[in-house]
């Protein structure tokens, strides 16, 4: 069980973004880069309510502080990436929930990268107009 001195730390990555996560014992408080998630994460309450999906699928909401610190990609690439810590710091710290997460799909990584732009294309694959005569 994590207490207030113990803390549990996790790795997530999605896209180009990753996440240092340390999940220790509290009250809830989620912590992004020293803001808290609300204030990081202002412009979308829909990503906030992703980074609570681990916790609502176990019913440990509000038991947990996560302090996460993440870099690169956008903002829905880092809630991934943090929502990818904070379940894999919950299964190193009960390795019991670690089926539930499982099949909650919270434990995989999404390996969808960006494609590269190729030589004499507009972009990845689109091409210039092609015209007959």
């Amino acid at each position: 069980m994590a207490t207030k001195d113990h803390y549990f730390y996790a790795l997530g990555r999605r896209k180009s973004a990753t996440a240092r996560v340390r999940l220790q014992g509290g009250k809830g408080g989620l912590t992004v880069n020293g803001k808290t998630a609300a204030e990081y994460f202002a412009d979308s309450t829909y990503l906030l309510g992703k980074l609570q999906e681990p916790f609502t699928v176990l019913d440990l909401v509000n038991k947990y502080d996560v302090s996460a610190v993440v870099s690169g990609g956008g903002h829905d690439g880092q809630v991934e990436a943090i929502r990818l810590g904070i379940a894999k710091a919950l299964t190193i710290m009960n390795e019991d929930v670690k089926s539930t997460l499982k099949r909650a799909d919270l434990l995989s990584r999404d390996p969808r990268e960006k494609e590269r732009k190729k030589f004499g294309l507009k972009g990845a694959r689109k091409q210039r107009q092609f015209t007959k005569r």
